[in-house]
């Protein structure tokens, strides 16, 4: 059985919503995409360059495997990026998405949202990395199904937007794994479940 990563951005108030783009995700008015790009360095890009290199398959929900789409297949070259996206497996959990899906390597989950990506994951013999995707991430939390969040902290209070963790979140004991601290301020910590450790 492969273990499952959430691997995010968020802010210091813990939003997660629209990072990359101003387009990204403008859900319930938020007007402030896009606020991730200006703290990328040479620390974040060889934190991604080491998740590239251990080839684990990839987990989307729909929003954000059609935002990957509609970018990483033509960006623009040389970067890093997109031949590890291209060949990586994908799987999509979509209620909308029909086959057969647009981007090599993807496979549609279908049916409920947990129970699909459990049978995923008992079937995997390798990791699972789950690429922003809030809404999916919050699905996967109540069904118990992530081993290990890696947050990228970043320095910076947005006072509104989808949040990683949301109000009323039962608690949940974690244990940091690792951290690391890019030029720009951004914390890297590793977390699992506490109750899986040893």
């Amino acid at each position: 059985m492969g273990r499952l990563t959430a691997f995010t951005f968020v802010t210091l108030d813990g939003v997660m919503q629209g990072p990359a783009s101003p387009e990204e995700d403008p859900r319930d008015g938020f007007e402030h995409g896009g606020w991730q790009q200006q703290y990328f360095d040479d620390v974040l890009g060889g934190i991604a360059a080491e998740g590239m290199a251990e080839e684990n398959a990839l987990l989307f929900g729909r929003r954000t495997y059609e935002d990957f789409f509609g970018y990483w297949p033509t960006a623009p070259q040389p970067n890093p990026f997109t031949d590890f996206l291209n060949r990586a497996d994908k799987y999509v959990v979509s209620r909308t998405l029909m086959e057969p899906l647009p981007w090599e390597n993807s496979t549609l989950l279908k049916g409920d949202a947990g129970e699909a990506v459990a049978e995923l994951k008992a079937g995997l013999q390798r990791d699972i990395a789950v690429m922003g995707s809030g809404d999916l991430i919050q699905t996967l939390r109540r069904h118990d199904l992530i081993d290990e969040y890696t947050v990228l902290i970043h320095p910076l209070v947005l006072g509104s937007g989808r949040r990683l963790f949301e109000h009323g979140v039962p608690p949940m004991p974690l244990t940091l794994v690792e951290s690391k601290t890019s030029t720009t301020g951004v914390i890297v910590a590793r977390y699992e479940r506490s109750e899986r450790n040893g």
